[in-house]
């Protein structure tokens, strides 16, 4: 049994889509980030950075204690390791699907996630230059991805974890972009792993196992995913001046 701790993060469904892929046997726990969840000494003993995802493996290779990951690229390699599946053996082609790995990893997965905190979480005066710097390099990354993809099926070969690892981002597309039809391949790609049977439970079992019904205070939020005087700081921006 692996334990797979989750939000709505993008990089929670790429962990979720590979332990579907693999047929483990998994189960998701909702951290609640916006009630401070993420910060309990519990949490912080299985991730140490405080976010999603992370995992605990009940059954490692070594038969020992359960071992907890976190870092999503990171759990994808362990998973492939562990299952012998979606990470190629040919040299050159896991040397591929590690660096595509890793470019999500370092690139298109935290410049998304600027993106959106300049579309949703900034003071008003700061997102002009927030998004056009953010949305531009999300867009750009999709380019440099889809030029790739020209005449491939996939990233590496086979269908990898570097799919998998890059799909998470490219499915939020529609917060930086009306549609993906200026990069077509790109599209297709999305379309042709939207379409697993494995992809659609995996994301099923995220939103199951989070609690959309409860409560929520934006400024709690801000507070528990920033810190207080990011979150003072933001409210005193976005005040009217006086």
């Amino acid at each position: 049994m692996i334990d797979l701790y989750v939000e709505g993060s993008p990089a929670v469904f790429k962990v979720a889509m590979m332990l579907e892929e693999c047929g483990l046997d998994w189960a998701a726990h909702h951290v609640a980030v916006g009630e401070g969840a993420q910060h309990t000494p519990e949490f912080r003993a299985i991730s140490p950075n405080g976010k999603v995802p992370a995992v605990v493996d009940h059954d490692p290779q070594d038969g020992g204690e359960p071992l907890a990951m976190f870092e999503s690229g990171a759990i994808l390699v362990y998973l492939a390791e562990k299952t012998g599946r979606f990470l190629p053996d040919d040299l050159r082609m896991r040397a591929q699907a590690l660096q595509w790995l890793f470019w999500q990893s370092s690139g298109l997965s935290p410049l998304s996630g600027q993106a959106i905190h300049f579309i949703r979480y900034a003071p008003e005066e700061t997102r002009p230059y927030g998004q056009l710097r953010y949305i531009g390099e999300v867009q750009r990354h999709w380019g440099v991805l889809d030029g790739h993809l020209k005449g491939r099926e996939w990233i590496a070969g086979d269908y990898s974890i570097a799919d998998m690892g890059a799909y998470g981002w490219v499915n939020i597309y529609d917060r930086f972009a009306k549609s993906l039809d200026e990069w077509p391949d790109l599209k297709r790609w999305h379309a042709a792993i939207a379409a697993r049977d494995p992809v659609k439970r995996a994301y099923e079992k995220v939103m199951v196992a989070r609690d959309e019904t409860a409560a929520f205070s934006e400024r709690e939020f801000q507070r528990n995913m920033f810190g207080e005087p990011a979150a003072k700081t933001m409210g005193a921006l976005a005040s009217p001046r006086g």
